[in-house]
């Protein structure tokens, strides 16, 4: 039974990718002691999900009032991360937010937009919460780590006029997401059985964070998206397959120096 849900969440992903993990990065991410290093960027991965889901909130879908609200939220989370601010228990927080989100009247996709983001920042948070709490139970302290070239390569093919920069952004957002799956189930075997497990755990919230992004991207644009698709498809598989000197969770086939 677990085989087949993993292979009936792993078929879209595989068939959305243009590639697979390349052998030589799970290598190196199996390797005791980069474990560190993973976790660490594993977390910040997650992180930068829900604050790039919060940002497309606040920029299309919601007035002022609501953005502060949005950023209220995520401040305890970026304050430990960026300043070192607080102990790095964030149990308190997975209430989330303390008011309803009020949709702006002349974005169309708003209420969908915030409904689909505000359930993906909720998740991410709490991944982000489950990452820390690996890191103090194998004593491992966290530390800021250099940003990898994965997304901001992405991100530099995004145009820039509306909505064609929107749907840009959420094709990239698909793309990142559907990676993170297939990295977890590819990484999953040469884990610990805890870490192991937890990769596996998820995968099916990953797997559906790859499609509302890609539904969105489709809605928005009104009109067939299939070449930005595949343009940022072979631009992503490019970045995965290509050398990188330092090993990051989204990093391409690492290459010793």
């Amino acid at each position: 039974m677990l085989i087949y849900m993993l292979n009936s969440l792993l078929e879209p992903i595989h068939a959305f990718l243009h590639n697979t993990t390349p052998q030589a990065w799970l290598d190196e991410a199996a390797k005791p002691q980069n474990l560190p290093v993973l976790l660490i960027d594993h977390a910040n991965c997650e992180l930068k999900a829900a604050q790039t889901a919060m940002w497309l909130i606040r920029t299309y879908a919601v007035e002022k009032d609501s953005g502060d609200a949005l950023l209220a939220w995520l401040k305890p989370y970026e304050d430990y991360v960026y300043r070192r601010i607080g102990n790095g228990d964030f149990s308190g927080y997975q209430s989330g937010l303390s008011k309803k989100l009020i949709s702006k009247t002349d974005f169309a996709f708003g209420d969908e937009l915030i409904d689909k983001m505000v359930l993906l920042i909720k998740e991410e948070l709490h991944h982000f919460q489950q990452v820390m709490e690996f890191l103090d139970q194998r004593g491992i302290a966290y530390e800021n780590l250099s940003a990898g070239r994965y997304a901001k390569g992405l991100m530099q093919q995004v145009r820039n006029h509306e909505p064609a920069r929107l749907v840009d952004k959420l094709i990239c957002g698909a793309y990142i997401e559907a990676r993170s799956c297939e990295r977890f189930a590819a990484l999953a075997p040469y884990m610990d059985k805890e870490l192991g497990d937890f990769y596996v755990s998820l995968l099916r919230s990953e797997a559906r964070h790859f499609q509302d992004y890609l539904s969105l991207a489709e809605k928005i644009a009104g009109e067939d998206i299939s070449a930005r698709v595949q343009h940022f498809g072979t631009l992503e598989a490019g970045l995965i397959s290509s050398p990188d000197a330092e090993l990051r969770f989204h990093s391409g086939s690492f290459v010793e120096q």
